[in-house]
C-alpha cells in the first residue's frame, strides 16, 4: 500500500471532491479582485476582496451558494486551472497542475489551518471589502502591491 498523500498519488481529476476542496489553502488571494485591461489583457490585482471573503479566515462566508451573490465567481476545476495564469503560484490547485509539490506551510502538510497566515502568505489583514466601495471602479484606487500578488512558490 501506498503511504503517499493523495496529492502525491492522484491527478487533479482523480480526486475526490472532498480531496479537491481540500487542497485550498485558505490564503484568500483568489478573492481579489481583479481589473483586466480590455486592449492588452494584462491582469492587474487589487486590495479589494470578494464581497463574501471574510478577512480574518480568509475564506468564502457562503461558498456553497456564492454564485448566487457572485455570479462571475470561478469555480476552479482541474480542467479549468491551466487557463487561470492569475492563479498565485503557491496555489496549491495550480502547483500541483504545474507537477509540483504542496509548499511546506501548506494546512494539509502542517495540519494547521493557521500555518498558510503565519507564513504570510494569506490576505488575512491586507484587503478591504468590495462592499465599502461607493463605486466599482474605486477598486482602481487600491492596486495589490507586488508582495501582495506575487507570493512564495513555498
Amino acid at each position: 500500500m501506498d503511504d503517499a498523500p493523495f496529492w502525491r498519488r492522484k491527478t487533479l481529476a482523480e480526486m475526490t471532491s472532498a480531496e479537491w476542496e481540500s487542497l485550498c489553502d485558505g490564503c484568500g488571494l483568489c478573492c481579489v479582485i481583479r481589473l483586466e485591461d480590455d486592449e492588452t489583457g494584462d491582469v492587474t490585482p487589487t486590495r479589494v476582496s470578494c464581497r463574501l471573503l471574510d478577512a480574518h479566515t480568509c475564506r468564502c462566508t457562503d461558498y456553497a451558494d456564492r454564485h448566487r451573490t457572485v455570479p462571475d465567481c470561478i469555480k476552479l476545476t482541474p480542467g479549468n486551472i491551466r487557463d487561470l495564469p492569475w492563479m498565485p503560484r503557491s496555489c496549491a490547485y495550480r502547483r500541483l497542475y504545474e507537477g509540483k509539490d504542496l509548499p511546506s506551510w501548506h494546512p494539509l502538510v502542517t495540519g494547521d489551518p493557521e500555518s498558510v497566515h503565519r507564513a504570510g502568505v494569506s490576505v488575512r489583514g491586507q484587503t478591504i471589502n468590495e462592499a465599502c466601495l461607493d463605486d466599482p471602479d474605486d477598486a482602481m484606487d487600491f492596486l495589490a502591491p507586488d508582495w501582495l500578488v506575487d507570493r512564495s512558490d513555498g
